[in-house]
């Protein structure tokens, strides 16, 4: 059975975008910090989108810009399985995509069932509050970001019961970003 994980990038006071849904911010160039998404992107997961999230990432990895910028990650990116859940979109024309136009929350249950490989949310906001809801995450990787935004758009937006957790690991980078990971406990 597959682990579902988030991986998301906060602000210090807990926006994940701001208030005109920019993360550029959350961008580093960092030796330390490229050498540790460089390692992440080479993990093997299936990468699990929702429509707004997935448009930003294709607009991007499939780029000379990105191949420039961060080829060994861009390689990677290019490379995994991708899934983006969305009743709107008509196409997916990333490499390696598939387009899930179905109930979010019975498609993840299904895909963890029979993945091999873990399964890893980025950004995608809305989808994260639903699978938070229904209980399928098992695994936070937030990124804390040394920045205060004032305003934008909280991670968990939406989520209406609480959700423990327990840190299990932390790990700190010289340009500042405080990586956390947060294990589900199920009551």
């Amino acid at each position: 059975m597959a682990a579902l994980k988030v991986f998301n990038q906060v602000s210090l006071d807990g926006y994940f975008t701001d208030a005109h849904a920019d993360m550029s911010w959350a961008h580093k160039s960092d030796p330390e910090w490229h050498a540790f998404t460089k390692q992440n992107a080479k993990g093997g997961a299936v990468l699990l989108f929702g429509r707004v999230t997935y448009e930003m990432m294709a607009s991007f990895w499939p780029t000379p810009a990105a191949r420039k910028s961060a080829p060994d990650v861009a390689d990677a990116m290019n490379k995994l399985t991708k899934v983006v859940f969305s009743r709107t979109l008509a196409k997916a024309d990333w490499s390696n995509t598939t387009l899930v136009k179905s109930d979010l929350v019975e498609a993840v249950r299904a895909m963890k069932q029979r993945e091999r490989q873990d399964l890893v949310v980025m950004g995608s906001g809305q989808i994260v509050t639903q699978l938070a809801q229904a209980g399928l995450i098992d695994e936070y990787q937030i990124v804390v970001n040394p920045i205060i935004l004032g305003s934008g758009r909280t991670l968990f937006e939406g989520v209406d019961h609480r959700l423990e957790l327990r840190l299990s690991k932390t790990r700190q980078f010289s340009n500042g970003n405080v990586v956390l990971w947060y294990e589900c406990s199920r009551g």
